[in-house]
């Protein structure tokens, strides 16, 4: 992730001729649509960067494709060798440079953030907390093997796998991050610290461009799970897919921990009387508290 930061900062200082610090949100996704073990990254970043020898920000209209490219695989090969040092990886990073010499995969997509800020987030959203793979996506498990779809990016067809479970289990759990580690990161001037720091330098730059920055307030607009969720799925979390009416969490079990939540319980141990008697003391056991429109009414006694 480091190193593709780098890379950015590499092509946007060659292309203005000025040392440039860009902006980044860097998102890393380990598992490509079959499920198998594809590392690369997802970056938004800025269309220019800070230079901090005049103390102005420099804006760049266009990035040229093949240097991206180029400077991607220099940079990525390098830190291998620099990171690894082993004589099989010297020889792998010479194998790369002699194979690709147009460079390795980017791709970069074109447009004003103001007009695809929706899709840009929900685009990110999906890689973030989306699984390797969706129960939709697989078809049949007759206890020894499973079945399952994919698009292929080669030929851009709707394709099908059958492996060993054991097989595609250990497909799943490869990609499963160490504890701790931060699958989100941000470099640059979108660093808190840096941010901070050029804030007021900023504020001429960003009042020129008002429409980018309403539209990035609203990609990190605060939202509940239920509407994240659903913007990302299109499904409400919350609605029976059966009666199609609004459900309520009752109860939480968890395989390791047996039961972690029960709403019975909660109701036992008298949780909403005294949350009731906090909001306004005037109520009494036995008094029916009626939530707002178009909550439900829910009668609560003390019980002893």
């Amino acid at each position: 992730m480091r190193c593709g930061v780098q890379c950015l900062d590499d092509v946007l200082s060659r292309v203005s001729g000025k040392l440039l610090k860009g902006g980044d949100i860097v998102v890393i996704q380990t598992h490509g649509r079959n499920g198998q073990y594809n590392p690369h990254l997802h970056i938004i970043a800025t269309s220019g960067g800070w230079d901090q020898q005049a103390r102005q920000w420099g804006h760049l209209d266009y990035l040229p494709y093949s240097m991206l490219r180029k400077k991607w695989q220099w940079h990525l090969l390098t830190m291998l060798r620099q990171t690894v040092k082993t004589k099989e990886i010297n020889r792998l990073v010479d194998a790369c440079s002699q194979r690709y010499r147009n460079g390795f995969v980017t791709n970069v997509q074109k447009g004003d953030v103001p007009s695809r800020y929706q899709s840009l987030a929900t685009y990110l959203a999906k890689y973030v907390v989306s699984p390797p793979m969706s129960f939709r996506r697989i078809d049949r498990y007759d206890g020894h093997s499973v079945t399952y779809h994919y698009r292929s990016h080669k030929s851009e067809r709707v394709e099908r796998e059958r492996v060993d479970v054991y097989t595609f289990i250990g497909r799943m759990v490869q990609h499963t991050f160490a504890k701790g580690f931060q699958r989100i990161r941000y470099d640059g001037v979108q660093a808190t610290k840096t941010f901070a720091k050029i804030k007021g330098l900023l504020q001429a730059a960003l009042a020129k461009v008002k429409g980018v920055a309403k539209g990035a307030i609203k990609i990190i607009a605060p939202m509940t799970y239920r509407q994240r969720y659903q913007q990302s799925t299109g499904r409400d979390p919350l609605r029976c897919p059966y009666c199609q009416r609004e459900m309520a969490v009752w109860r939480i079990w968890h395989p390791k921990y047996g039961v972690i939540y029960d709403e019975l319980e909660a109701m036992r141990r008298g949780k909403y009387a005294s949350q009731a008697i906090r909001a306004d003391p005037t109520n009494r056991p036995g008094r029916t508290l009626w939530p707002p429109a178009g909550g439900v009414s829910l009668a609560l006694f003390s019980l002893r």
